[in-house]
């Protein structure tokens, strides 16, 4: 099956011309041509660049996109570089999502802190609270935020961390 650039663009969820940029700048292998100078895109290029959103929203530069395609090209004697490429990928790409738990995870302690403080009409209610006493599912966060040691988590009062909050 073939498609036109106004398709493929449509079933990727990008803009026309971001296909004919990628195209200009050479990071899709030769797409067919209709006699009228149109392109026609088959489902291998469809599939190509499937994999070229996925290493964009992975974080990799369209000039090392450019350079797995030219690997590609090369053929079999490259697998071994096509593979690191992807595994380096892959280890930056779990490190963001590491990072962004732990930012959800503070933006879900601080959800639950103003949420009590709403309830209770003012955030003194919660500068006495145990680090017991907070949720268990917020406790890490909590502790990320006020950098308390590890064998100080359940003894340590909140009291003097939120004075802070009233602020912020």
């Amino acid at each position: 099956m073939t498609y036109t650039i106004s398709e493929i663009a449509q079933m990727l969820g990008v803009a026309p011309s971001t296909l004919r940029y990628y195209d200009k700048e050479g990071l899709l292998p030769p797409i067919k041509r209709s006699p009228g100078g149109n392109r026609v895109f088959e489902q291998q290029d469809y599939e190509w660049l499937l994999i070229i959103e996925c290493l964009k929203k992975a974080g990799m530069q369209l000039k090392d996109i450019r350079v797995y395609l030219q690997l590609t090209q090369q053929g079999d004697s490259t697998i071994a570089k096509r593979k690191q490429m992807f595994e380096q990928r892959r280890t930056e790409v779990r490190a963001q999502i590491e990072s962004l738990c732990q930012t959800l995870s503070v933006l879900d302690y601080k959800c639950w802190y103003y949420e009590k403080a709403q309830a209770d009409g003012t955030t003194t209610s919660l500068e006495h609270l145990s680090l017991a006493e907070i949720p268990s599912e917020f406790r890490d966060a909590y502790q990320l935020l006020h950098q308390l040691p590890p064998e100080s988590r359940l003894d340590k009062t909140i009291g003097k961390a939120h004075e802070n909050d009233r602020n912020h």
